[in-house]
């Protein structure tokens, strides 16, 4: 069984530039992810699930899902983040972000992995891990990720049109986060990535 920690730092390097990005810029970062897929040499999918896989699904790009949040930092405790198997991974809150999405207010935990925070690259990645009400619908049933950077300021860009997948929803061979029951929006976020084609 793969940490799916591993895998999350390729997708992090990719997104790693956090100011807002236009359609272009985010259609490339998904034929991106595709060719990483679909790569053996990647050694993201074996040789039979490439030989399986018909492809990745995305919501249409939407500039009104790309949102200047309210950030609040809150460190919390260090806790056991569930997973799709026995791995717990240890996390801790490092904030929330406050958002608007037709008409109802949403709060979203943001997340550091402990494990990452003493690697100097990845120091300043934050996590946000979410359902929303198109979860086992039209995305994937696990939940969907953002990523983030910590930030100094008062104002987080949260772009759900970068919402991506955990590799579970392509492989039974990793071990993914779960996201938190608070981390669950109703509200359906129409934006970023789909469950998978054929599945």
């Amino acid at each position: 069984m793969k940490d799916i920690t591993n895998c999350l730092l390729a997708i992090f390097v990719i997104n790693f530039s956090f100011s807002q990005k236009t359609e272009s810029e985010i259609n490339s970062i998904r034929k991106e992810h595709l060719i990483e897929l679909k790569n053996p040499e990647a050694e993201v999918l074996n040789e039979e699930e490439i030989a399986h896989f018909k492809g990745l699904d995305y919501y249409d790009f939407d500039p009104s899902f790309q949102l200047i949040t309210s950030f609040k930092k809150s460190k919390g405790k260090k806790f056991e983040m569930p997973t799709s198997t026995e791995r717990k991974p240890i996390y801790r809150r490092y904030g929330y972000v406050y958002f608007e999405i037709a008409n109802q207010k949403c709060t979203l935990e943001v997340y550091q992995n402990m494990a990452l925070k003493k690697e100097k690259e990845f120091k300043n990645y934050l996590f946000i891990p979410f359902r929303d009400k198109t979860s086992t619908i039209t995305t994937y049933g696990g939940g969907r990720f953002l990523d983030a950077k910590k930030i100094k300021g008062k104002t987080m860009l949260l772009d759900f049109n970068l919402a991506y997948n955990p590799y579970c929803a392509y492989s039974y061979r990793y071990s993914c986060p779960i996201p938190p029951v608070v981390n669950t929006l109703n509200v359906e976020i129409e934006a970023g990535e789909k469950v998978p084609i054929g599945h």
